[in-house]
């Protein structure tokens, strides 16, 4: 008997920590593009949160996401039944801190064109992108590292094109 698996709702997500993180705090239940409204919350929470903390501070904000991330994306991943769900969203909100903690400081245009690229690298999953994303599927911490993953790629290759920008600009 196949069980069909579960809609992420705001009960759901309230159920456990893991699932308040892995679903990005409420931004994982838009309706529309949840990959994309992370990725939002994490430029919007980006700003007061290197403020805050400083770069260093923010280094270790997303080291210790990633980590907890890892175990949140897991953790809801298998109450949800689905290997990797798109209302899963802390892997857009990881990775693009890392994306925006790397190209600080960085004006609108540097921002717009950051996440711009980004959302393309996540969403169209070009080469490395969709090897990482097809490498790591699956249940359990594998692919709770597997979510994660292909989003990190997705920011190593926006870095890449951003650098580039920059070198022969």
């Amino acid at each position: 008997m196949n069980i069909p698996p579960l809609h992420a709702t705001p009960r759901f997500m309230l159920a456990h920590p893991a699932h308040l993180i892995a679903l990005g705090f409420g931004s994982g239940l838009s309706p529309w593009a949840p990959g994309t409204v992370g990725t939002l919350w994490a430029w919007l929470s980006f700003a007061p949160l290197q403020a805050w903390l400083g770069p260093a501070g923010m280094g270790a904000l997303i080291a210790v996401s990633s980590v907890i991330g890892w175990w949140g994306c897991t953790t809801t991943a298998r109450h949800l039944g689905v290997a990797d769900p798109g209302q899963i969203v802390w892997d857009e909100v990881v990775a693009f801190w890392l994306v925006l903690w790397l190209v600080t400081p960085a004006g609108w245009a540097g921002q717009i064109a950051a996440f711009a690229l980004f959302r393309f690298f996540d969403a169209a999953k070009p080469g490395p992108v969709a090897w990482a994303d097809r490498r790591f599927k699956g249940f359990g911490w594998r692919g709770g590292f597997g979510i994660l993953a292909d989003d990190f790629v997705a920011a190593f290759c926006t870095l890449f094109v951003i650098a580039l920008w920059r070198h022969f600009a």
